[in-house]
């Protein structure tokens, strides 16, 4: 049996394991990591020096602890109370809080935004004493989609960007036609309105309760200035940095500093802080880093993508359907960041030999990598953040719970920017 052969089959496997048992998800990822390292197809050197994201890890402890201090300053708590009373309806406060989702997250990494407007979801759920569920899972996949549509909004992006030379201002129009942004935003648009149908179930408007008071500012500063340094370092930087991730991280160590001097708390109070943070969802997506950066280590996604440079022929609107379509199924499973590099040279080259639009290729490649993410719970990083926070605070939520919302809204939204695209470029 081949290498990649067997390598595939464990990567089934731990797929297939989390779905039966997601409350053992942490102790499957970490036992196929540990035979994936036994059986020599990558080295210890390689997991922590190439498969795991150091950087998404280390912005997720840096927002979690700057997170938990939004909610203990009690801001989210004033700002769910001024949605739900100033709304006509609290179905659609929620899909304003989506859509300000999307907007945070055209210019912040999509980690750092749900665990921003998470705390604003969450008092909103108590509030209405409904489940949070749908709405954790509505946040993190409208982060997803929205960052596809700048720049700086998402490593895609960037990848993309550095690949064809994209300028920040190519993203919005390039050789005189509307680019990827517009693309995007016409998905964005159809799913708020599959989200205003998914909320539409809370038609009741709120008696307005007095509005909470905050008890310091200090936490939501901090979490502006994260926000806006995370922006002004993706435009500095080419590429998705580690210098993000260092910066969110001295962020939280401000704010830990802060809750311990001048909030004056104990020992006892800090630890309990350092504890609630979701250390069970770093840890599982250090194991999901390896066993997918061992899947394009192998050679898998090379194989896949000279089979489609292969059969597709000279055939553009199949190229792209073919493209956007395995791009969004593929995404659901496997992280898009080797995926969105190997694939770009290879749709370069199918372009080429067609004498096709290049970008038309593109722009389907980008939209169904970045969109079919929302699919499954570990089809991106934002997604598994928003179960471990609903694990947090009670919620155990399977496999199933997060598809039956994800691929709905994945189909509308990859379907109607497909659209728009082919009308533009096709």
């Amino acid at each position: 049996m081949s290498d990649k052969l067997i390598v595939l089959l464990i990567a089934a496997l731990t797929y297939l394991l989390i779905i039966i048992f997601s409350n053992k998800k942490v102790w499957i990822v970490l036992s196929s990591s540990i035979l994936i390292l036994l059986l020599g197809y990558v080295s210890f050197k390689d997991v922590i020096g190439e498969l795991i994201n150091w950087n998404i890890l280390l912005i997720y402890i840096g927002t979690l602890i700057l997170a938990d201090l939004f909610i203990y300053s009690k801001v989210p708590a004033m700002i769910a109370d001024i949605i739900v009373d100033k709304a006509p309806n609290t179905g659609l406060a929620l899909v304003l809080l989506c859509i300000l989702t999307g907007f945070i997250s055209m210019f912040v990494e999509n980690v750092a935004t749900v665990l921003v407007v998470a705390p604003l979801a969450l008092d909103i759920a108590k509030k209405l004493k409904v489940s949070p569920v749908p709405i954790l899972f509505s946040i993190a996949i409208s982060s997803n989609l929205q960052g596809t549509a700048t720049l700086v909004g998402d490593p895609p992006s960037m990848i993309f960007a550095g690949f064809v030379g994209f300028s920040f201002n190519d993203f919005f129009f390039y050789n005189g036609k509307p680019s990827i942004f517009f693309i995007v935003e016409a998905g964005a648009v159809a799913s708020w309105i599959y989200l205003y149908f998914l909320f539409r179930k809370y038609k009741r408007k709120e008696v307005a309760e007095p509005v909470e008071k905050p008890t310091s500012w200090v936490p939501t500063i901090l979490l502006t200035l994260m926000v806006v340094g995370l922006a002004v370092i993706s435009f500095v930087e080419k590429g998705f940095t580690i210098k993000s991730g260092y910066f969110c991280l001295i962020m939280g160590v401000i704010g830990l500093l802060w809750f311990i001097i001048f909030e004056k708390k104990d020992r006892k109070e800090v630890i309990g802080l350092i504890k609630r943070l979701d250390w069970e969802t770093i840890v599982f997506l250090m194991g999901i880093f390896t066993v997918i950066g061992t899947i394009s280590k192998v050679g898998i996604l090379d194989d896949f993508a000279s089979w489609l440079s292969k059969n597709l022929g000279t055939n553009v609107l199949l190229s792209f359907v073919v493209i956007t379509g395995f791009s969004m199924i593929l995404s659901g499973f496997i992280d898009n960041v080797p995926y969105i590099i190997i694939m770009l040279p290879v749709v370069a080259r199918l372009a080429e030999a067609m004498g096709a639009n290049a970008f038309l290729l593109y722009y389907g490649l980008l939209v169904g990598s970045c969109l079919g993410g929302n699919i499954t719970p570990f089809g991106a990083s934002a997604n598994l953040v928003s179960v471990g926070l609903l694990k947090k605070e009670g919620y155990h939520t399977k496999f199933w719970d997060f598809v039956k919302i994800g691929l709905p809204f994945t189909l509308i939204t990859t379907i109607t920017a497909s659209l728009v695209c082919w009308l533009i470029l096709g």
